[in-house]
């Protein structure tokens, strides 16, 4: 009987766990994107540092969410800890321009943590990353709405995802941030 409980157990890891199933050929620093000033923001220059990527939309109900990711920046910056904000119109909730992003941010939340340029965060036309954390993590990577948040570890693999409901000062998540500061 424990045989056939362990072995229900280990196909249910699986079949109904994404995240058993990832082999991670590439590692979050592989990736580039422009930032919102049209410069290449190379990940690979995050590396070894943890990174909560986070898409946002400035016409969100969630956009206060910038004052909280702010915050946590302003608190583990000097923690090898990087919150980066990728702007995405997915959701039809995004200005018309990068300029206007930036001086939305920097205007209204003093936002000085990295920013990269307008980009598609689901479906084909997703950015490289975004579909990178899918394949790696399962459907929890994938954005359902604006300002959800995806944890990497120190070494450039998803460690949690995290609905847009979940503020990215919740001891949820500045929890794990912790624990991965201090691993």
């Amino acid at each position: 009987m424990r045989v056939k409980t362990f072995l229900l157990i280990i196909l249910t890891m699986i079949f109904f766990n994404d995240k058993a199933l990832a082999k991670y050929e590439k590692l979050f620093y592989d990736f580039k994107i422009n930032d919102v000033s049209g410069n290449e923001l190379d990940f690979n220059s995050f590396k070894n540092k943890i990174i909560l990527l986070v898409n946002t939309a400035s016409y969100c109900g969630f956009t206060k969410q910038y004052d909280d990711l702010q915050n946590i920046w302003d608190k583990y910056k000097d923690n090898n800890f990087v919150v980066i904000a990728v702007p995405s119109n997915s959701f039809n909730q995004e200005k018309n321009s990068n300029k206007e992003v930036k001086k939305f941010c920097e205007y209204n939340f003093n936002i000085t943590f990295p920013i990269t340029e307008i980009t598609e965060v689901k479906g084909e036309n997703a950015h490289p990353v975004y579909k990178w954390a899918v394949k790696n993590f399962g459907k929890t990577a994938k954005p359902k709405w604006n300002f959800h948040k995806i944890l990497i570890n120190k070494h450039g693999r998803i460690e949690d995802a995290f609905s847009s409901l979940t503020k990215p000062t919740s001891s949820k998540i500045v929890s794990k941030i912790e624990k991965l500061i201090n691993s």
